[in-house]
């Protein structure tokens, strides 16, 4: 029986409830808590084994070793004394510890072992009444994930980016957690790949409202160019989310062709799915970085031809004023032979001829669009 009903039903929003009897999850640590700790459970033939809300690490891997399943621990930025009983009870590489203490990684995928370490980039979308040249447009988590043939562990860091509905919704679908660990690094994959689809279309919303600001006709007074502040932050803002998406597509690419011990044949597969929606969305994500810098380019060459209009004015006006400037300066000179200074019609003269070379220059000039 296919299982691409019950994945999708795992990794998109579902209109069910989930169950009031499931143990709780918390999205984030508690900061009166002592432990970085959010979940810790146990999960047998697609199911969460009852017990204490939260086990002790300890404790669920000895009853997984016991009576078989598999334990998902979730952590919420860990400190390494937190993260170092964890560490030496699953046998993880100080390496991949210390890169998921840290955080600030590139997305990869490592093995280690018998330990697939893997990075997400989380991108979430911050909503803004108006987009200005200082806003923060998209904001940026990690989740790390820690997947071996009897545990997945979770570190996330950063304030968004919960996994808290992701692991509801795996519950609410034993069939695809009966698939083991990999279920679940197939599920974050998907869950933090639709994250990228859905920011993907905000920030094409605010860019189509850039380009269209850009090119529409200024309203009376605007000074052209003032858009430049806005373009290049949203140009910032892309190549945060480049940073997220690009280095995602070898690891992907990997899981999805490359057979592993570690990940279930049928769950490989589907991996599939999530790689064409990376690539998809990394080619959206290259289209906003170059049309950004048409757009930008474009503003600039507004603001250029704007000043060239203004100086071609101040110049048809300076050329104007030349024309008063030269005759009164002539005949300031108080040479007392100029025939024109006793003529009784030599004031009239020269006002009329003033006004006529000015009006005849005014007129050229706005004819061949100068003024």
């Amino acid at each position: 029986m296919s299982m691409l009903p019950y994945l999708r039903a795992a990794v998109r929003p579902s209109l069910r409830k989930s169950n009031p009897a499931q143990p709780g999850y918390d999205a984030t640590r508690d900061p009166s808590a002592s432990t970085a700790v959010v979940d810790c459970a146990v999960y047998r033939d697609g199911r969460r084994v009852p017990g204490p809300v939260c086990l002790t690490p300890r404790e669920a891997i000895r009853r997984v070793r016991e009576d078989g399943g598999f334990v998902w621990i979730g952590l919420h930025e860990p400190t390494g004394q937190e993260f170092a009983g964890i560490a030496a009870t699953f046998g993880l590489h100080p390496l991949a510890v210390e890169d998921a203490v840290h955080a600030h990684q590139r997305p990869k995928l490592e093995r280690y072992d018998d330990t697939l370490f893997t990075v997400f980039k989380t991108i979430h979308y911050v909503e803004h009444a108006e987009l200005t040249a200082t806003s923060e447009v998209v904001e940026t988590g990690e989740v790390m994930c820690f997947t071996g043939p009897d545990f997945v562990i979770t570190v996330r860091h950063g304030g968004q980016g919960s996994l808290k509905g992701l692991r509801h919704r795996l519950q609410d679908d034993p069939d695809l957690l009966s698939k083991g660990p990999s279920s679940v690094l197939h599920s974050i994959a998907d869950h933090v790949v639709d994250g990228y689809i859905a920011v993907a279309a905000a920030v094409q919303d605010d860019i189509d409202e850039v380009e269209s600001e850009v090119f529409a006709a200024p309203a009376k007074g605007a000074v052209r160019g003032g858009d430049a502040g806005r373009i290049y932050q949203l140009k910032r803002e892309v190549m945060e989310f480049k940073r997220a998406v690009s280095p995602l597509l070898r690891p992907m690419e990997l899981l999805s062709e490359r057979p592993m011990r570690l990940v279930d044949p049928d769950i490989q597969k589907y991996f599939r799915d999530v790689a064409d929606h990376l690539a998809r969305v990394h080619e959206q994500v290259v289209g906003f970085d170059e049309l950004l810098n048409s757009i930008l380019q474009a503003n600039l060459a507004q603001a250029t031809v704007a000043q060239n209009e203004d100086m071609r004015k101040i110049t048809s006006w300076a050329a104007i004023i030349a024309v008063p400037t030269m005759i009164c300066g002539v005949y300031g000179m108080n040479f007392d032979h100029m025939p024109e200074l006793q003529w009784k019609y030599g004031y009239p003269m020269v006002m009329a001829s003033i006004v006529g070379i000015c009006f005849t220059i005014h007129r050229t000039l706005r004819r061949h669009g100068w003024l």
